[in-house]
């Protein structure tokens, strides 16, 4: 081997010689080289055998060189060809080798780098199948707890639907199309419908349109505002039933804050209702109380008055002229705690109002002062009445509510002073020409009001806890009302006290001032036929002496039958009505006037006491105007010209009585005869002991939708018990049916209520009578 390199590398070097210089150059200078050799290897040669050299040694030499020489430079040079022809392939193998080396090194370090990565991935394998396992465990216990978790759900879900489907309310939710897509056992009962046949429908598929038309719009008030609401509305169940309910309706959403739908809770509150309807008719109820013991006591006292003050103009002596005007002044003082009564309940149901007339300062300060005077001296006190002017001649005021008020601070001052006086000022400024504040000023010199209690006494019922006066007590309503009209007249009353040396109490009212001359009216219609309906004798003597006294012709009726009957005879121009009559109201005569027909030509006034209705009540009750009692010559005489003024009298004309047994009222005695006789005494029991089962059902219905406000309602059940009760013969309970059903009276809703009451008191008062009637034709048989 190591011989063998230096002869490799000089065939190399020949053969890197040969490439670098050509075949061409490196042939001709090995020929010259060989060439050269010959002759000088001949010359010495020969020079060394013959010591001579000749020509032809030469020429010998060179054709012999030129003959061998190109064989053997062509051996040699396929030689050298082939020996690079060697080490290019052996350097082609080498490059090979290299890149073979080169190929095994990077392979290698793959291989290294795989095996690196191999065994990191059987790391990570490893720890993967770890997590793996640890995963499955994990797995295990989470499908273990969920199990157990799926299980509780599955509890609390049933319970949670059984709660649901327990609670009294009603639940349902609805989707955001408006979809049922669930609901508990009240609302299938409600919609007569199982939750799977409500999923999906409407709400205009399963109520009425009215009802659905209500519910779509709450509906979408709560999605539009994403806000809850409550309503309360009427359901009707499928069996027919009517319930109302408050509503309450909340949107939800999910646990991403996507919204849903929303979820209505609706709470049965009928009988609620029913109790504020029961409290409303309660308030009616009282106030008709007071109406009706207002006017009782009212009567008596207003005969004291008018009977009183038409003495007074009699020839008297002083000391009976005193003892008249103490009569007068004590039923003034009545009268007046009337008016607080009547008030009172005004204020409970805010319908206190004012009635503006024009009045004279001056004569109405002299006529209060002249009734206080009265008081003053029975008690031996002083009574002074000041006007500083100067005041405006008139003024718009309510003459009656400024009156009370007056009078009940001057009656207050008469009463907590025990000697001394007591005064009326009144004084008047002015900031421009249509407005005067008017200040009235009563002053006394009692036993004053402690200066802790002073901020008290205009409330409601409170009373000053004096030791001095436990005798001098009262109702304790009467500065509360007057705060009240105070304020009403968008005035101001203030108080000032010092105990043991007296209180003044101080109203400042602003006053429109009315600059037209004051003229006393006249009454511009004489010769009137009145009929005056009135049932209390006294009543009576001062109402027609005074209608007489101002030319007008009156006949009386003391019930409202008789002044049925006598209506139905005599056409009158005028008809005074008293509303509280022994037999039947007002209101109901007035009633059977009009359906008759037998006022188209006559004008109908209320005359009551009950000062708990407005005008308008009256007016909307068929009167053309009302005149409150104690009559007054003014009032009467602004009504009469108001109505009448120069008309000539109308005809008259008479109608034939309808002449009716009071059981003929009650009962249709000819249809129950003609039932007995065709189909027997029994089944006509039978038929009202139908009638008699089902009368409180249809009473209830009737009442519920009544709460409800539904007329239609109201007005189809009363139709139903108007035909049962035809069908038995109770005309009276029949023809207040009738009035029910009837929707379009102009006054329905003002008296439906006691046309239910009317027509329950007549089913249980004339089931009775019918009974007994039966008896009676069971017996005659």
């Amino acid at each position: 081997m190591q011989s063998k390199a230096p002869i490799e590398s000089w065939a190399i070097g020949i053969a890197q010689f040969v490439k670098r210089f050509g075949t061409l150059k490196v042939s001709i200078l090995f020929v010259m080289l060989t060439l050269a050799f010959t002759l000088v290897g001949s010359y010495v040669i020969r020079m060394i055998l013959n010591g001579e050299v000749e020509i032809e040694d030469f020429a010998t030499a060179i054709m012999l060189t030129m003959l061998s020489a190109p064989w053997v430079l062509f051996i040699f040079i396929e030689l050298v060809k082939q020996q690079e022809q060697s080490r290019a392939s052996l350097t082609e193998v080498v490059q090979q080798l290299e890149c073979m080396r080169a190929d095994d090194v990077r392979l290698n370090q793959e291989l290294q780098s795989n095996i690196q990565q191999l065994n990191h991935e059987i790391e990570q394998r490893k720890e993967a199948e770890l997590k793996r396992e640890q995963l499955l465990k994990d797995l295990e216990r989470e499908i273990s707890d969920k199990s157990e978790q799926e299980i509780q759900a599955k509890r609390l879900s049933t319970l949670l639907r059984s709660i649901i489907d327990a609670s009294p309310d009603l639940i349902y939710y609805r989707n955001e199309e408006g979809q049922f897509a669930g609901c508990n056992r009240v609302a299938e009962q409600m919609t007569g419908k199982s939750e799977e046949e409500l999923i999906g429908l409407t709400p205009h598929q399963v109520y009425d349109e009215d009802l659905a038309r209500q519910v779509v719009a709450s509906d979408h008030e709560v999605l539009e505002t994403n806000a809850s609401i409550t309503e309360e509305l009427w359901l009707r169940f499928a069996d027919g039933r009517r319930r109302y309910f408050e509503m309450r309706k909340v949107p939800f959403y999910d646990k991403e804050g996507t919204r849903l739908g929303l979820l209505a809770f609706g709470r049965d509150i009928t009988e609620r209702k029913q109790a504020e309807n029961a409290v409303t008719k309660a308030n009616k109820d009282k106030t008709a109380f007071i109406a009706t013991i207002s006017h009782e006591l009212r009567t008596p006292l207003n005969g004291i008055v008018g009977l009183s003050r038409m003495l007074r103009d009699t020839k008297l002596t002083d000391e009976q002229f005193a003892w008249v005007s103490t009569i007068y002044a004590s039923a003034i003082t009545l009268g007046n705690i009337f008016n607080d009564i009547v008030d009172l309940d005004k204020l409970d149901r805010d319908r206190l109002e004012l009635s503006l007339k024009t009045v004279s300062l001056t004569e109405f300060t002299n006529e209060l002062a002249s009734i206080i005077q009265l008081l003053a001296a029975d008690k031996g006190l002083r009574f002074e009445t000041q006007i500083i002017g100067p005041i405006p001649a008139q003024v718009e005021a309510d003459g009656t509510r400024l009156r009370q008020v007056l009078w009940n601070l001057l009656f207050n001052a008469i009463k907590f002073t025990q000697k001394g006086q007591v005064s009326l000022t009144v004084q008047a400024t002015s900031d421009d020409s249509e407005y005067s504040k008017v200040k009235f000023t009563i002053k006394d010199t009692g036993v004053g009001i402690p200066k802790d209690e002073i901020d008290k006494v205009f409330a409601m019922y409170y009373q000053v806890n004096h030791p001095d006066h436990q005798s001098a007590t009262g109702t304790g309503i009467g500065l509360a009302i007057c705060k009240e009209m105070v304020n009403l007249m968008k005035g101001e009353i203030k108080v000032n006290s010092v105990v043991g040396e007296g209180t003044c109490f101080t109203v400042e009212l602003p006053l429109k001032i009315n600059d037209k001359p004051l003229q006393l009216e006249e009454l511009h219609v004489h010769g009137l036929n009145i009929l005056l309906v009135e049932d209390i004798e006294l009543n009576v003597m001062v109402a027609k002496a005074l209608l007489e006294k101002l030319g007008q012709h009156v006949e009386v009726a003391m019930t409202g039958q008789e002044a049925l009957n006598m209506a139905r005879e005599t056409q009158y121009d005028l008809i005074l009505l008293d509303i509280q009559l022994p037999d039947m109201t007002g209101f109901n005569v007035a009633s059977v006037l009009h359906e008759e027909g037998l006022v188209e030509q006559t004008t109908i006034v209320a005359l009551t006491a009950n000062v708990i209705k407005t005008r308008q009540e009256y007016l909307n009750n068929g009167m053309d105007d009302v005149i409150a009692k104690p009559i007054k010559k003014s009032r009467v005489i602004e009504v009469f010209n108001q109505l009448f003024g120069e008309q000539q009298h109308m005809p008259q004309f008479s109608v034939e009585e309808d002449k009716s047994s009071e059981l003929a009222e009650v009962l249709d005695v000819e249809l129950l005869q003609m039932l007995v006789d065709t189909i027997g005494h029994e089944m006509v029991r039978t038929s009202v002991g139908v009638f008699q089962e089902n009368m409180p059902d249809y009473m209830d219905i009737l009442k519920i939708n009544l709460s409800a406000n539904e007329k239609d309602e109201v007005c189809s059940q009363a139709h139903k018990i108007k035909g049962a009760a035809g069908s038995v013969g109770l005309a009276r309970v029949q023809k207040i049916a009738n009035r029910i059903q009837q929707g379009d009276h102009p006054t329905w809703w003002e008296n439906v209520h006691d046309w239910v009451e009317e027509l329950e008191m007549a089913e249980s008062q004339d089931l009775a009578k019918l009974t007994d009637w039966l008896s009676l034709q069971n017996i005659d048989d």
